[in-house]
This record gives structure tokens, sequence and C-alpha cells, in this order.
């Protein structure tokens, strides 16, 4: 059953909520958002399934240019 507030049918299927897979896996904020929008690519609304890959594209490269800025603040 679909619950748009708790349980969205684009994050829950296959016996897996994307939620719940993130907080298991310790993910920062960018990395669960990549995996927020790679899983809902064409499921919550198929027209829009390349503007979500876009979107966990762009929260992959913040989380790497982040990840590089410290790494150079240490250097």
């Amino acid at each position: 059953m679909n619950d748009p507030i708790h349980h969205p049918a684009h994050y829950t299927f296959g016996g897996i909520e994307v939620l719940d897979a993130i907080e298991a896996w310790g993910l920062p904020y960018h990395l669960g958002n990549v995996v927020k929008y790679v899983v809902r690519a064409g499921r919550k609304d198929p027209a829009k399934e390349i503007e979500d890959l876009k979107k966990a594209r762009v929260c992959r490269d913040r989380y790497i240019a982040m990840l590089e800025r410290r790494q150079a603040e240490r250097a």
C-alpha cells in the first residue's frame, strides 16, 4: 500500500525501503541522496528519470568536491 508520507511507493519496493538502507549503511547526506535519486529514477515520475539521475550526479560530484577540499586542507 502506498503511503506518500511514510512509505512512498517510489522508495519502497523489492522488500527494501531506501531510507532503511541509507540508515543501515550509515551513508552521509550527499551519498544518501545519490542512492535516493538513483532508486527513484523512473519510478516516481517516469518522465523525470533523466532529471533524477542528473540530481544523483550533482550530489555525487558535490561530495567528491567536498572530499577533495578536505584532503587539500590537510596537505
